[in-house]
């Protein structure tokens, strides 16, 4: 999917139900940058204490406000349609007993999973090295198809499961489909072959040396564009030339972060902790 980008684009980190930090950091938004652009980087719910009024506020804004999938958007529908199990962790019951309960699982189902935002490509997760920007929109895309489809729910009981780990060209089906799911929405380390490790979720000071960031991999075909993304929270904030990390653990006890595309204006609002570490 794509998306033109203003000066007045502003992209924001996970935001897993901290509802009361995204209030204030859209006031902050507003305060410097009134009907700014906003894009978020999946993962808006679950784990913090109010993903039902979260989802409500993001899908209000209308057409002010995108967001791709993260893993946890994709847990909620996976557990509304009976593919899936709630886990402990999870604040989703709210949802799920929210009289408008369908219209917001039928408004997350129809999300992107990658956003082309001009120079720039959100995406939950990461990529394989070997897509670059065209490439990756365009699997993305055949996510997005069935998502939106009459099949939905078979792709989310087939989703689950950390396996292939490396992208090919003449995977097909299923693999196919949880392998690009598995990339947008889970990837942090990958082998020096670009296999993606599911093991390792800490950041990268404490990675071993046969472990690399995805984004870190040599000859990465994506590198031609800037990277933006969420899910590794144990990464925290990184501004590189080629790369944004937004992900700074708001549901952990971090800030909830935003950053202003045109410039790279970092705006932060600190939370409580909601959630400790497994």
């Amino acid at each position: 999917m794509s998306t033109k980008m203003s000066t007045s684009t502003y992209v924001i980190g996970d935001v897993q139900g901290c509802y009361d930090q995204l209030v204030e950091l859209l006031a902050k938004i507003d305060a410097i940058t009134p009907q700014a652009r906003l894009l978020f980087a999946g993962d808006l719910i679950n784990r913090g204490p109010k993903s039902l009024d979260t989802l409500r506020l993001i899908k209000g804004l209308g057409a002010r406000a995108e967001s791709v999938l993260g893993n946890h958007d994709l847990h909620l529908l996976a557990v509304a349609c009976g593919a899936r199990q709630l886990h402990r962790s999870d604040t989703l019951g709210a949802i799920l007993a929210a009289d408008d309960r369908e219209e917001l699982l039928d408004w997350l189902r129809h999300r992107p999973m990658a956003l082309d935002i001009g120079e720039h490509l959100l995406v939950h997760a990461g990529v394989f090295a070997n897509w670059d920007k065209v490439k990756t929109l365009k699997l993305a895309q055949e996510i997005e198809i069935e998502l939106r489809s009459e099949r939905w729910q078979d792709l989310l009981r087939n989703m689950y499961g950390n396996t292939p780990v490396i992208w090919h060209d003449q995977l097909q089906g299923t693999e196919r489909q949880r392998c690009i799911i598995n990339a947008l929405t889970r990837m942090r380390f990958c082998h020096a072959d670009g296999s993606m490790d599911f093991d390792l979720k800490e950041g990268t000071a404490k990675a071993p040396e046969h472990l690399l960031p995805w984004f870190d991999l040599p000859e990465r075909l994506s590198q031609d564009c800037t990277v933006v993304f969420g899910h590794w929270s144990t990464l925290g904030l990184v501004l590189r030339d080629n790369l944004i990390s937004l992900d700074t653990g708001c549901v952990w006890g971090g800030p909830l972060t935003a950053v202003r595309l045109s410039d790279r204006l970092v705006l932060q609002v600190q939370g409580p902790q909601h959630q400790v570490p497994f």
